[in-house]
């Protein structure tokens, strides 16, 4: 119950072929056991990065370099222009321990702009630094610092929910196969990166009879509230060669939604789920925050320390900008959404004045707005309340609409132009157009919302619309019952390509099997589309 990899293809990032001989020390189910379990301190031989290698928050001169080792070691960072490693440079990392799960990551600066990086990760005896692991390569392209050069980039989310994980009859986590040949500069992972919530069954019995088989994990037998349930949550899709081979070949941006904690949640919320003990949210949180922390290089987030922070900009050139933002750690109590005054909402006061200042202060052609919720598709949470930012009432912004309406009203004042939004969540594909001249909102500018996902999980139908900033549904493909398995449907992702001569930005909506299903194209320099 193997999976064997897909065979390697030609191209720029040709130092797979390093990548793949690497990985293939991780068997399913044969290693699962050494694999899924924590690290053991009386291991035999050198130290080994049996979960491979990422690359995240890469900018045109820097970025971060993630590994875990199967014990206590000295992380190594070698970087070059070639895959020869002829002319390399060495970075000094952290010494990986239980504090960390063993994960640990490695800041790169000074790196050329616009060039290919090759770099190997290498693990050391913390007791005697001549003995090392086989060094585990990876790669990734910086951003360009001229405009000239193009820029491509896929995103989408839902990754291992609602009881579908890796099933290796179909290939296991193949969308990330599938990703990897559109050979981006970079995924913008746009949350439900886990579903720490949704344990996983050895297998599923489909509606037409056929039966889906899942790899299984002692951490994904049950909802994750220890850390170490939620260190093994992260663990999981780790497991899979196809999602090893793409993080060693595209870099991350990552955010994250509610599944990393728990469903629908908010700070000081008091769980009534039976399956669990451990019922203060916070201190799920608390714990799912530093395992988040520790398996995904992000440039705010040290896996130690409570001063980091989701929400951040990352840079990647003069053609592009990409706001990440958290609408979990600062929203306020899920509710019907009907109160004429919130100034918590969604995003918190201080972090709406942080993206405000932001936008104001990009020079970017484009400014992308990795949004972890949908703005205008109503998603409910229980019968009453609500989940996202609409309501349902199609009038006068109320609830968490008010910020949104801020903030747009904040983009078109302030004349910014090329804001497009991206996001996830809703587990379809879709895109929506927001207009004054539909809205009952009317002071903003027009602009774009797509979405895309899930990219390994259950697909569910449509969500409503609501009227408030006028959104049209220009394209949507979702089904038409929920929780449909990645083996009755395609999953989606999307994908972004800025040309370097015009500016114009190409959004395509894509499902596995190669089907491009939308197309659009917007032009540099607009204050709306």
């Amino acid at each position: 119950m193997s999976l064997s990899p897909p065979s390697p293809l030609p191209g720029r990032r040709t130092v797979l072929r390093g990548s793949l001989a690497a990985s293939a020390a991780l068997a399913l189910p044969s290693a699962l056991g050494a694999v899924g379990a924590a690290p053991a301190f009386a291991l035999s031989g050198r130290p080994r990065a049996r979960w491979g290698v990422q690359a995240g928050d890469v900018t045109t001169d820097s970025g971060l370099v993630w590994v875990r080792s199967d014990r206590p070691a000295r992380m190594i960072v070698e970087t070059s222009a070639t895959e020869s490693f002829h002319r390399s440079r060495k970075w000094h990392g952290p010494l990986l321990g239980a504090d960390t799960d063993f994960t640990g990551t490695v800041p790169l600066r000074g790196l050329p702009s616009g060039e290919q990086i090759h770099y190997r990760v290498t693990l050391a005896d913390p007791d005697d630094y001549r003995r090392t692991g086989e060094p585990v390569p990876g790669t990734f392209r910086t951003a360009p610092a001229k405009r000239r050069q193009d820029v491509r980039f896929l995103w989408s989310g839902d990754i291992v929910g609602q009881g579908w994980g890796i099933n290796p009859d179909i290939g296991g986590l193949y969308a990330y196969e599938e990703m990897r040949r559109r050979n981006p500069d970079f995924f913008l992972c746009s949350g439900d990166t886990i579903y720490a919530d949704g344990p996983l069954s050895a297998s599923v019995t489909l509606p037409d009879g056929r039966v889906w088989r899942n790899v299984t994990t002692e951490e994904k037998s049950k909802v994750a509230e220890t850390l170490a349930e939620y260190r093994g949550n992260f663990r999981y899709s780790l497991l899979d060669e196809n999602v090893r081979r793409f993080n060693a070949q595209v870099p991350t941006i990552t955010q994250w939604d509610d599944h990393e904690v728990t469903n629908n949640w908010y700070p000081g919320e008091i769980l009534t789920d039976t399956r669990y003990t451990v019922k203060d949210v916070d201190t799920l949180a608390t714990r799912a925050r530093k395992a988040f922390s520790e398996y995904f290089p992000i440039s705010t987030l040290p896996a130690t320390g409570e001063d980091g922070r989701v929400h951040r900009v990352v840079r990647h050139g003069p053609l592009l900008d990409v706001f990440v933002l958290d609408m979990r750690t600062f929203r306020n109590a899920n509710s019907p959404g009907r109160q004429p005054d919130d100034t918590v909402g969604i995003l918190g006061a201080e972090q709406l004045v942080w993206l405000k200042r932001e936008l104001a202060r990009s020079r970017a052609v484009w400014k992308v707005i990795a949004s972890d919720m949908p703005l205008g598709l109503v998603v409910p949470d229980g019968a009453t309340d609500i989940e996202a930012v609409a309501q349902g009432d199609p009038g006068a912004p109320l609830g968490r609409e008010l910020q949104i309406a801020e903030l747009l009203r904040f983009v078109k004042h302030r004349r910014i132009t090329g804001t497009v939004w991206l996001t996830a969540d809703v587990h379809y594909t879709s895109a929506q157009h927001y207009d004054p001249s539909r809205a009952a909102f009317k002071d903003f500018a027009p602009f774009w919302e797509f979405v895309s996902g899930p990219l390994a999980a259950g697909g569910f139908q449509a969500n409503a619309l609501d009227g408030t900033f006028g959104p049209d549904r220009v394209f949507v493909q979702a089904p038409d019952r929920a929780n449909v398995s990645p083996m009755e449907s395609p999953q989606y992702f999307g994908e972004v390509d800025i040309d370097g001569q015009s500016g114009e930005l190409t959004v395509r909506l894509r499902a596995t099997g190669g089907a491009v299903l939308f197309t659009k194209v917007l032009q540099p320099g607009r204050v709306g589309q």
